[in-house]
């Protein structure tokens, strides 16, 4: 596969795991009332304005590109455990001290074991749908 194609079949497969893994997960933990947060939020976001779901679809697509090229890599390596730890681990941790930064919040989600679990579970449901999706792409030949 060439590395466009990686990027773009990683990008794809990101964004709609945004908006299937990531979202769904964030919709059974609001139900379950353990999330305060509703999905599919579309308030704008700074810097830009832009509606949150699609800030967080862009940025699901930029992660799924790194996932797309990991696995393109080594690709022997298991997709869907590829993307649960890059989601679990990889973007929980860029979550917790360059977004958090970024932001002015507390870094390392303030040490509130309650918001680690709760973002490991989603961006982990997250980076297992992207290798689910990348397996999906691989079997239509897409990817």
């Amino acid at each position: 596969m060439t590395a466009l194609r990686t990027a773009l079949v990683g990008f794809a497969a990101g964004a709609l795991s945004v908006l299937v893994f990531h979202q769904g997960t964030v919709a059974l933990l609001h139900l379950a009332g353990l999330v305060p947060n509703a999905p599919f939020q579309l308030r704008p976001v700074p810097p830009l304005g832009v509606p949150q779901l699609g800030s967080i679809a862009f940025w699901g697509g930029v992660w799924g590109i790194v996932i797309a090229a990991i696995l393109a890599a080594r690709p022997g390596w298991p997709p869907m455990l590829v993307g649960l730890l890059v989601g679990a681990v990889g973007c929980v941790l860029v979550g917790f001290t360059v977004v958090a930064a970024l932001r002015g919040q507390p870094l390392m989600g303030g040490f509130d074991p309650g918001r680690w679990w709760r973002s490991m579970l989603i961006n982990g449901a997250f980076g297992w749908g992207v290798g689910v999706l990348l397996v999906v792409a691989r079997r239509l030949r897409i990817g």
